[in-house]
C-alpha cells in the first residue's frame, strides 16, 4: 500500500479538482433497479423463452445494456457530462426496448398485460424486492392467491408483468437522473474550462 506524503496533493491550487469525484454508480437507485431488471430478465428468459431464439438474446442484451451504460456513464462523468448524459440516455432507450419485448411476449401469447390501475403493480413496488429471487417468490405467492374465481394467470404472465413494473420504475428513475444531469450540465464548469483555468492559475503562480 502506498501512503501519500505530507507534500503530496491530489488537488490543484485553490483546492479546485481537475477531475471531480465520479463513479459510485452502485449507489444510484437507477443502477440498482436496472440491475434488478437485468437479473429478472435472465431468469425469465431461462424459463420462458427458447434459448435458441433471437428474442432470448435480444432481451438479455437489452437488459445488460441498461446496466452497462449507466456504469460507463458514471465512469465518464468526471471528464464529460455530455458523455454521461448520452450513455444514461442509451441506458433508458435499452430498457424501453426491453419493455417492448415483454409486451410482445404477452401479446403474442394472448396473455394479459396489467393496466396502470392494476393494484398488483403498486403491491410489487411496495414489496421492494432486492433480487430476482425476491421477485420470483412474489410471483409464486401472487399466483397462489389469484384465479380462484375465474381465469388463473400463468407464472409467465405474472412474471412478465412484474418485469414490466420494474422496468417502468427504472425508466422513471433514469428520467429523473437525466433531468438532474441536464441541469448540472448547464450549471457546472466543463472539463475543458477547468483545465484552461487551472493552467492559467499555474502559469500565474510561476511568474517572478
Amino acid at each position: 500500500m502506498i501512503y501519500p506524503s505530507a507534500k503530496c496533493t491530489h488537488r490543484p491550487p485553490h483546492g479546485d479538482a481537475l477531475i471531480p469525484p465520479h463513479g459510485g454508480y452502485r449507489k444510484l437507485k437507477s443502477f440498482q433497479m436496472a440491475e434488478l431488471c437485468f437479473d429478472v430478465t435472465v431468469r425469465f428468459c431461462e424459463r420462458y423463452v427458447d434459448r435458441r431464439s433471437r428474442t432470448h438474446d435480444q432481451m438479455v442484451q437489452a437488459a445488460r445494456s441498461g446496466t452497462q451504460n449507466i456504469v460507463e456513464g458514471s465512469a465518464a462523468s468526471g471528464t464529460s457530462k455530455r458523455t454521461e448524459m448520452k450513455l444514461t440516455d442509451t441506458a433508458r432507450f435499452s430498457l424501453e426496448e426491453l419493455r417492448r419485448d415483454y409486451r410482445d411476449y404477452l401479446r403474442q401469447r394472448g396473455l394479459k398485460e396489467w393496466s396502470y390501475s392494476e393494484s398488483l403493480r403498486q403491491e410489487l413496488i411496495d414489496t421492494r424486492c432486492e433480487s430476482a429471487e425476491d421477485v420470483a417468490a412474489w410471483v409464486r405467492e401472487t399466483r397462489a392467491r389469484l384465479g380462484h374465481n375465474g381465469r388463473r394467470p400463468t407464472y409467465a404472465e405474472i412474471a412478465a408483468n412484474a418485469a414490466l413494473v420494474l422496468i417502468a420504475v427504472a425508466c422513471s428513475l433514469l428520467d429523473r437522473q437525466l433531468a438532474s444531469l441536464g441541469k448540472r450540465f448547464l450549471e457546472d464548469v466543463g472539463f475543458t474550462e477547468r483545465m484552461y483555468r487551472m493552467r492559467s492559475q499555474h502559469r500565474g503562480e510561476q511568474l517572478p
